[in-house]
């Protein structure tokens, strides 16, 4: 990986210990942020999108797992120093969730919820970087949402919230856990949209998690498609989406609906996302793949490079 690289992930793992025995849901993922960059993490439900993104700095529920593996932020490895764990959440990562109405508290005012995220500063001075920060991310009325419970905000307003919050701590990288699932078409643009621009303007690399390539090809530059806690193709967006090269990637296109009269119909991909405790050997896909092999189930295949582009696949 290379030495320039915002976020650097090797080799990461995440176990959970039950009382049935531990579980895997994330066996190895690995990926790259750049200075600035757009990516994406691409995936269906179950797929360990979000359980990397959270464990990347330990968030609960990964606070309890056992995190293995490589996770450097700045050169600094958030997984063996404490020390840069704690400046990573301070001020260097930020999170922006899928439902804004879960992670804001409904019973404080927004001002004082954004608040928390700022350095001491004095009163008058907090209120107007708060103000700002609600202008920035296209309120129409800082000043009321500044005053405002959660509830008395629409879910895009909550979303402008949750992500004023984020920007408040000034982060080099921003994550986004599938934040527009919960909004309407026409404001799962704007905030998408809204996003981009404050990551262009401010410096900021972005990390989306999002199950929808439609927005991947709209607004990232690298992909990664993840299945069963592994990184199957990744590359840049351009290039993944014209010629897809693992039979799962080319399922999750196969899947997005188009206005195109010349597009065939839906495809579905037969099956469902094994739970973790469940995983098949070698090639966790080869029994919802039509092109599996033998082969394909007697070891898991190793992610194969090809100058920009990976691919996890013994068929591709």
């Amino acid at each position: 990986m290379g030495t320039a690289s915002l976020l650097e992930v090797e080799g990461l793992s995440v176990t959970f210990r039950t009382p049935t025995g531990d579980v895997t849901p994330v066996p190895e993922v690995g990926f790259t942020v750049g200075p600035g960059e757009r990516v994406a993490l691409v995936g269906e439900s179950g797929c360990g999108k979000s359980v990397t993104a959270l464990s990347l700095t330990g968030l609960p529920p990964t606070d309890r797992a056992r995190r293995r593996g490589k996770v450097l932020f700045e050169g600094r490895d958030l997984l063996g120093d404490p020390e840069a764990l704690r400046a990573a959440r301070r001020q260097g990562i930020a999170y922006v969730f899928q439902d804004p109405m879960a992670s804001l508290n409904p019973v404080i005012r927004v001002g004082r919820q954004i608040a928390e995220n700022l350095p001491p500063m004095g009163r008058d001075e907090r209120r107007a970087r708060i103000v700002g920060l609600l202008r920035d991310v296209g309120l129409p009325d800082p000043e009321r949402a500044y005053g405002a419970f959660p509830c008395e905000l629409s879910g895009g307003q909550c979303q402008r919230v949750m992500l004023a919050m984020a920007l408040a701590a000034e982060p080099r990288l921003l994550i986004a856990d599938e934040p527009t699932t919960a909004l309407d078409v026409t404001t799962q643009r704007r905030i998408l949209e809204l996003m981009t621009k404050l990551a262009a303007e401010r410096g900021m690399a972005l990390l989306l998690i999002t199950h929808n390539l439609g927005i991947v090809a709209a607004y990232m530059q690298r992909v990664y498609v993840m299945y069963a806690g592994r990184v199957v193709e990744s590359g840049p967006v351009a290039d993944v989406l014209r010629d897809p090269r693992h039979p799962y990637t080319k399922g999750l296109l196969a899947a997005v609906p188009s206005l195109r009269a010349d597009r065939p119909q839906l495809q579905d991909i037969p099956g469902t996302v094994p739970p973790p405790n469940r995983f098949p050997p070698g090639c966790a896909f080869a029994p919802r793949c039509a092109l599996a092999a033998e082969a394909c189930g007697a070891a898991v295949p190793e992610l194969r490079t090809e100058g920009a582009r990976c691919v996890r696949c013994c068929r591709a």
